[in-house]
């Protein structure tokens, strides 16, 4: 791996060496196509959009290339052979990172491919008062105890139990410290069982996080068909506001019109395509606009919007959806927006692929009321359509 002088804050671990037999076929899983892509780029890019400086591929030995190929090939990514067991994979990651000493590290099953950011969040939450801390979700089935001759040896307790998921977080240097003090099973289950084994006291705390069945793992053939149990319509909705100021340029559905203001923002603050932008976003359950393009990410200062909704519009396709149709107001005093409508409309079906027909772009004002209405900014509300995809 290239030298680097910057200890970055947070890393990841993608572990991707298993067979993945159980879904039939010669390709491992995790190289095989979900929702558009290879079932490793999703949690690739889930973990780049988070904020991972670092990614350690664990692969199958021989197959660094293709690994690196399926994740998408980014750029902080590399590659390491796998291990006889899941935890000698982990262990073999977390010693591929000890040159950049992250302070943090996520350790995720590459077969959990559909990795709500919101989650990741709340793990990293959780590191600022724990060593570790894993995505949990409840038992809701009943539960037995079963004797060897197949026959009910008694009930369980539910309420105590929970289903563990990944990504797991860990402080980098109590998760490593923990791999190389193992002296238990070679199976150790998972990361923070290893790391739970490693004393009793704060450092080997593991907290619990609320999960999310998102992150569902593709474990049989039928689990590549999920998109076919999806709802067959979604609808969302977006809504934005920008300051209008002197000296800026005024965008509006990626049109740049003849003002005396114009709107201020990290981007190009083109609020009405970030309205659509996180409608689209929201029909699939996939954040909003900060969350694939913070606005503390210097590389998005003055980016064009439009490259935002192309952006969400392709998410929207790789989780089976088309877009059906956009309904667009925008709220202010001025401009004038009805002379505009068509060149508009016109830019906005172009950016979705939609036809212009299903592209509704209106105006109102607020009867001078507010701050839309003294002049101080422009507001935007979209709604979208999205249908399973063919």
């Amino acid at each position: 791996m290239p030298a680097t002088t910057a200890l970055p804050a947070l890393s990841a671990i993608i572990v991707a060496a298993g067979k993945g037999l159980r879904v039939g076929g010669d390709t491992p899983k995790q190289f095989r196509s979900w929702r558009g892509k290879p079932v490793l780029q999703h949690s690739a890019e889930a973990l780049v959009a988070a904020g991972c400086e670092r990614i350690v591929i664990v692969a199958p030995p021989g197959l660094h290339d293709e690994a690196l190929a399926a994740a998408g090939s980014p750029e902080i990514a590399t590659a390491v052979d796998g291990g006889a067991s899941r935890q000698d994979s982990v262990r073999a990651g977390l010693e591929c990172l000890v040159e950049f000493s992250p302070d943090r590290v996520l350790i995720h099953d590459a077969a959990r491919p559909d990795l709500p950011f919101a989650v990741i969040e709340r793990l990293l939450s959780a590191l600022e008062a724990n060593a570790g801390a894993i995505p949990a979700l409840p038992v809701v089935d009943s539960l037995a105890r079963a004797a060897e001759n197949g026959t009910m040896a008694g009930k369980a307790d539910r309420g105590a139990l929970r289903r563990v998921q990944t990504p797991q977080a860990f402080r980098f240097g109590d998760i490593l410290a923990a791999h190389r003090a193992w002296t238990g099973p070679t199976d150790a289950g998972d990361d923070a069982q290893v790391l739970a084994a490693a004393g009793p006291d704060s450092a080997s705390s593991v907290a619990l996080v609320q999960g999310d069945e998102r992150l569902k793992k593709i474990t049989f053939a039928e689990d590549f068909d999920d998109t076919m149990k999806a709802p067959q319509f979604r609808i969302g909705q977006g809504y934005d506001v920008h300051r209008l100021v002197t000296g800026e340029e005024l965008w509006l559905c990626g049109i740049k019109l003849d003002h005396d203001k114009g709107l201020a923002g990290h981007s190009d603050a083109d609020v009405a395509l970030h309205a659509i932008t996180d409608a689209v976003l929201g029909a699939i359950g996939d954040g909003d606009i900060g969350t694939h393009f913070p606005p503390s990410d210097p590389k998005w200062a003055g980016a064009r919007s439009a490259q935002f909704l192309e952006h969400a519009v392709e998410l929207a396709s790789n989780a089976g959806y088309a877009l059906g149709n956009i309904d667009l107001t925008i709220i202010c005093e001025a401009p004038k927006i009805g002379p505009h409508r068509p060149v508009m409309r016109a830019e906005v079906a172009r950016l979705t692929g939609l036809d212009e027909s299903a592209v509704s772009i209106k105006a109102t004002t607020t009867e001078r009321l507010g701050f839309t209405g003294r002049g101080e900014g422009i507001a935007a509300q979209a709604i979208v359509g999205l249908s399973k995809s063919a």
